[in-house]
C-alpha cells in the first residue's frame, strides 16, 4: 500500500429502500424549495425593495449579484466536504446559515446593508444547491436519476413560480411588508431540518489527514469580485481605457492565474483540474456556463421590466411570469421521464438549448408595449429550454465519474453555472443601466428637464418620487432596454448549444458507481486496485487506491449500487 497522505474509515449502511428514499427526497426537496425561494421570492419585489431603501440600478444588480458570487465560491468547498465527511450533517448547516442569512436580510436598514447579508445567505445556498445533488446521487443510480431530475424540475418551477407570487403578495400586503421577502423562508428552511434529520440516513465517511483548498477558492472568488466590480461601474465611474480598467482587470487575471496554479497543485482543490479535463465535463461546465450567464441574466429581470417598463404591481408581475416557470415544470419533468425510458441524455440537453436560443430571440424584439401574448410564447420557450438542460448537464456529468468524485464533479458544474449567472446578472445590468440612462438623459434633454430631475429621491427606481411626465420616460426607457440585454442572452445561449453539440453519445449506467467499481472481478480484487477507478488506478482525488480498513476508494462504501454492485473488499 502506498504511503497515504489521508486514512479513510467509512461507516457503511445498508441501501435505502424505495419508501425510505421517497422519503429522505421529501426533505431534499424542501431544501431545494428555500434555495430557489430565496433568490424568486425577491425577484418581482426587488423593484419595491430598491426604491424603499433609496436604492440604484446597480445596487439593484449587486443584491442578485452578492448572492450568485459567494454561492458560486463556497459552492465547489461544499461539494468538497460532501465528498470527505457526513453529507447529512453538511446539509444542516447549510440550512442554518441560510436562516442566518435571510434573518439578517429582513432586518437590513439600507441597500449596502442588504447586498452584505444577500452574500452570506449565499454561502448557504451554495452549500444546498451542491449537497442536494450530492446526496442523491449517493442513493439513485444515474438512469433511475432522470427520473428524479424531473421531481428536482417540479420543485424547481413550483419555488420558481410561487416564489414571485408570494413575494408580489408580500409587498402588497401592507400589514405585511417587503421584509416578509426574506423571513418567509425561514419556516421552510426549519420545516426541511426537521425532516432531514428523521428521514435521510447516508454513510458517514471520515477521512483523516485532509487539507480543504480554502486558498484556492478565495482566489477564485477574489478574481471573480474584483470583475464584476469592473463590469458594473465601467463607463459610468471610469473610462474603459483608463487606470482603473487596468488595475481591475490585470488585477483579475493574475488572482484567476494564481488560482489555477495552486488548484494544480492542491491535495484537495476545489475545483479538480483532472476532472474538469474530462472531454464531458468541459463540455458540460462550457454549457452550464452558458445557460447560467442566459437564464439567471435575462430572468432576474424580467420582475424589473413589467414592473417599471409595464407598470403592473408586484403580485401582477408574478402572475405575468408563469408561463416562464410553466415551461420549467413540464419540460423538466417530461424530459426526465424520457430520459430514464431511454438511458439517452444528449438529445434532450440539445433541444433544449436549441428552443432557449428560440425564446431569447423572441424576447430579444420586445420594448414597453409588446403585446404580453407574444412576451409569454418567449418566457414559455425560455422555460422549456432550462428544464431540459440545466439539471440533465450536472446528470451527464454524474455519469462519467465515480461514485467517490460525484460530490467534486456536480459541485464543479454548479460552480461554472452559478459563476456564469453571477458574469451574467452583472454585465446585462451593468448593459442594461447603461442604455436606460442614455435613454432617459437624451430623452429629458428633448424635453429640456435637466436629467438630474430622475434622480429625485436618489434613484431612478423610487418611481414614487418621480412626476408622471418624467415617470413615463422611466417606465419607457426600461421597457424598451430590456430587449436588447435578452439579445445579449440569445448569443451567450448559442455559445451552450455549440458545446451540448460536442458532447459524446452515452447511455446512462442502471449502477451507483462506475461499472468498473462493481463486480470486482477475481483479478480485481486479488490485486487491490481501487474500485472505484475506471481503469483500475486510483480515482481522481489523488486519494490513495486503497484504504486503511481494506475497502477499495473512498466513497465507494459509502453508498453502495441499488444492483447490489457495491465496492469490493481487498484481501
Amino acid at each position: 500500500m502506498s504511503a497515504p497522505t489521508a486514512t479513510t474509515t467509512a461507516q457503511g449502511a445498508e441501501p435505502m429502500s424505495h419508501r425510505q428514499t421517497l422519503e429522505a427526497l421529501s426533505g431534499l426537496l424542501l431544501v431545494l424549495f428555500v434555495a430557489m425561494l430565496s433568490s424568486t421570492v425577491v425577484s418581482t419585489a426587488l423593484p419595491r425593495i430598491i426604491g424603499a431603501l433609496n436604492g440604484s440600478q446597480t445596487q439593484y444588480t449587486w443584491v442578485v449579484t452578492a448572492t450568485l458570487l459567494t454561492a458560486t465560491a463556497t459552492t465547489p468547498i461544499w461539494g468538497k466536504l460532501a465528498d470527505l465527511f457526513n453529507k447529512k450533517a453538511l446539509v444542516q448547516i447549510a440550512i442554518v446559515v441560510f436562516v442566518l442569512g435571510s434573518a439578517i436580510a429582513g432586518f437590513s436598514q439600507s441597500a449596502g446593508q442588504l447586498i452584505a447579508a444577500r452574500a452570506f445567505q449565499g454561502i448557504g445556498v451554495g452549500g444546498l444547491q451542491a449537497l442536494v445533488q450530492v446526496a442523491i446521487a449517493a442513493m439513485i443510480p444515474p438512469r433511475e436519476r432522470g427520473r428524479y431530475n424531473g421531481y428536482l424540475g417540479g420543485v424547481m418551477a413550483l419555488a420558481t413560480v410561487g416564489g414571485p407570487l408570494l413575494g408580489g403578495l408580500i409587498v402588497d400586503t401592507s400589514w405585511l411588508g417587503w421584509r416578509w421577502c426574506f423571513f418567509v423562508g425561514v419556516p421552510v428552511a426549519i420545516v426541511a431540518l426537521i425532516v432531514l434529520q428523521a428521514t435521510l440516513h447516508l454513510p458517514t465517511l471520515r477521512r483523516e489527514n485532509v487539507k480543504i483548498d480554502y486558498l484556492g477558492a478565495s482566489l477564485i472568488a477574489a478574481g471573480v469580485s474584483v470583475l464584476l466590480i469592473w463590469v458594473s461601474f465601467v463607463d459610468s465611474s471610469f473610462g474603459w481605457i483608463s487606470w482603473q480598467t487596468l488595475a481591475m482587470v490585470g488585477g483579475s487575471l493574475v488572482l484567476l492565474a494564481l488560482a489555477v496554479f495552486v488548484e494544480s497543485r492542491a491535495a484537495e482543490p476545489v475545483v479538480p483540474l483532472k476532472i474538469v479535463r474530462e472531454r464531458t465535463t468541459a463540455l458540460a461546465i462550457l454549457a452550464s456556463l452558458a445557460v447560467g450567464m442566459a437564464m439567471f441574466g435575462g430572468a432576474v429581470f424580467l420582475g424589473q421590466y413589467f414592473q417599471i417598463g409595464r407598470g403592473y404591481s408586484p403580485t401582477e408581475a408574478g402572475l405575468l411570469t408563469i408561463p416562464l416557470m410553466g415551461g420549467v415544470l413540464i419540460s423538466s419533468i417530461v424530459a426526465g421521464q424520457l430520459i430514464t425510458k431511454t438511458g439517452r441524455i444528449k438529445p434532450y440537453i440539445i433541444t433544449g438549448l436549441i428552443v432557449l436560443v428560440a425564446g431569447f430571440g423572441l424576447l430579444s424584439t420586445i420594448d414597453h408595449q409588446t403585446s404580453l401574448v407574444f412576451v409569454g410564447v418567449g418566457m414559455f420557450l425560455v422555460g422549456i429550454g432550462v428544464g431540459m438542460s440545466m439539471q440533465n448537464l450536472v446528470l451527464a456529468v454524474q455519469n462519467t465519474v465515480a461514485l467517490r468524485d460525484i460530490g467534486a464533479a456536480s459541485s464543479t458544474v454548479a460552480f461554472f453555472r452559478s459563476l456564469g449567472g453571477a458574469v451574467g446578472v452583472s454585465v446585462l445590468g451593468a448593459v442594461l443601466a447603461h442604455r436606460v440612462t442614455d435613454r432617459i438623459t437624451h430623452d429629458l434633454t428633448a424635453l429640456g428637464v435637466p436629467a438630474s430631475a430622475s434622480s429625485s429621491g436618489g434613484s431612478t427606481l423610487n418611481l414614487g418620487s418621480l412626476p408622471a411626465p418624467i415617470l413615463n420616460i422611466v417606465r419607457a426607457a426600461y421597457g424598451d432596454a430590456t430587449g436588447h440585454i435578452f439579445l445579449i442572452s440569445a448569443c451567450i445561449a448559442v455559445f451552450g448549444l455549440a458545446a451540448a453539440l460536442l458532447l459524446k453519445q452515452v447511455t446512462l449506467r442502471t449502477s451507483l458507481d462506475l461499472p468498473d467499481a462493481g463486480a470486482g472481478t477475481g483479478a480485481a480484487a486479488g490485486s487491490g486496485t481501487a474500485a472505484g477507478a475506471v481503469d483500475g488506478t486510483a480515482a481522481a482525488s489523488g486519494t490513495p487506491a486503497t484504504s486503511i480498513d481494506g475497502t477499495a476508494g473512498g466513497s465507494a462504501a459509502d453508498a453502495p449500487d441499488r444492483d447490489g454492485r457495491g465496492a469490493t473488499r481487498v484481501g
